[in-house]
């Protein structure tokens, strides 16, 4: 008959080591360098994950805040200056983006944060979390125990079903290849929609040596998508694009439909708490500040008092409110594409509305006045 597995208390333990986990576990270890905590995950690293692979200059900011070495994390990838987009009627623009940015496989970028994270002292350890049990003496995961959980775990997240949070209310349903980059598209990011199925998207995002990160997602509605209707409608928005490999489908939940933070010692993160940029399906951004703004909640509720989901709220708030408020209400007018071709006319015409574009949906910009003036006139 064997034992019951002894069981281990930390301050904080942190579900899923992808770049949410990594930037709490940065963050605690930059608030809180007396606290013990532990990043689980289920998957040994280097692993894949699906994804566009595209991380924006933003990304490297909160990554540097945090401490990491981002001339190692980001070594070797490659740098993309000039974005492409098309609206659902065929409008289009192409300019240069303010900033560069990367695209850097997920199996390459997330082992590289994983390795800082460790350097750090912090142990990462593989372990599937399979019960979550949120009692007055702490959070219990199987025979874990910590004060505080951050849920970083995706957008299947075990923390989030664990402790009775609801499900995502938005999720859009994408899948991701690699395929060798079309001519006309040679070097450039190009993200595409279409009013067949709106609000529906493909990419193509450079890696190099002459290929692409491809991919299609669309707004989960009342009939299943099958990944041949996803490959069908990759190639109807891609012509000529050749038979992607490394095929994998992932959810999005989108964070037009997120759910609200509540009190108490259970913080979500990234896709566990539907960070999904729900314009461009952009997320690694919203992983990594979310990340931070848990880690470094928890670490002032373990250090100088307070509830940790009212702190992470409350910073949460104060960081992307305004951002998430803008992105919710052009989400409710999104089935209007006249919106989505105005917005693009403008950037066609003006380097700071694109600008302003551009940081809309890869970042936390706003609708600015500039933005908004132009898409009154030409709505």
């Amino acid at each position: 008959m064997s034992r019951p597995a002894r069981q281990q208390d930390y301050d904080v333990i942190v579900v899923g080591a992808g770049p949410a986990g990594c930037a709490a576990a940065a963050a605690l270890a930059q608030a809180g360098p007396g606290l013990s905590v532990l990043v689980v995950d289920r998957a040994d690293f280097p692993r894949d994950k699906p994804c566009g692979d595209g991380i924006a200059h933003e990304v490297t900011e909160v990554l540097s805040e945090l401490e990491f070495d981002v001339e190692r994390v980001f070594a070797g990838a490659v740098t993309v200056d000039e974005l492409a987009l098309r609206s659902p009627t065929g409008v289009r623009v192409r300019r240069r983006m303010r900033h560069q940015v990367h695209v850097a496989p997920r199996q390459i970028f997330d082992a590289r944060l994983v390795q800082e994270v460790r350097r750090r002292g912090i142990e990462v350890r593989r372990h599937p979390v399979r019960a979550v049990d949120v009692a007055a003496d702490g959070v219990r995961l199987d025979s874990l125990r910590a004060r505080v959980v951050i849920g970083a775990d995706g957008a299947e997240s075990v923390v989030r079903r664990g402790s009775a949070r609801p499900r995502p209310g938005r999720v859009a349903l994408a899948i991701r290849g690699y395929a060798p980059e079309l001519p006309e598209l040679a070097g450039c990011q190009f993200i595409t929609m279409t009013d067949q199925h709106w609000p529906a998207y493909a990419w193509s995002f450079p890696i190099g040596d002459g290929q692409a990160n491809v991919g299609y997602g669309e707004l989960l509605g009342r009939r299943p998508l099958s990944r041949s209707d996803l490959l069908t409608r990759l190639h109807e928005l891609l012509p000529g694009l050749q038979p992607p490999s490394g095929l994998r489908a992932h959810r999005l939940p989108l964070s037009s439909g997120r759910p609200p933070i509540p009190d108490g010692p259970v913080l979500l993160a990234g896709d566990a708490q539907s960070m999904i940029n729900p314009f461009t399906g952009e997320g690694i951004f919203y992983a990594v500040l979310s990340g931070a703004l848990a880690g470094r909640a928890a670490a002032q509720a373990l250090t100088s008092g307070g509830d940790a989901g009212r702190l992470y709220r409350a910073a949460t708030h104060r960081r992307l409110g305004r951002h998430l408020r803008h992105t919710s209400a052009l989400a409710r007018l999104g089935g209007w594409t006249a919106l989505i071709d105005a917005g693009l006319r403008a950037g066609r015409e003006d380097q700071r509305a694109f600008d302003d574009l551009v940081s809309f949906g890869l970042a936390d910009g706003l609708l600015t006045p500039r933005l908004l003036s132009r898409l009154r006139f030409r709505g």
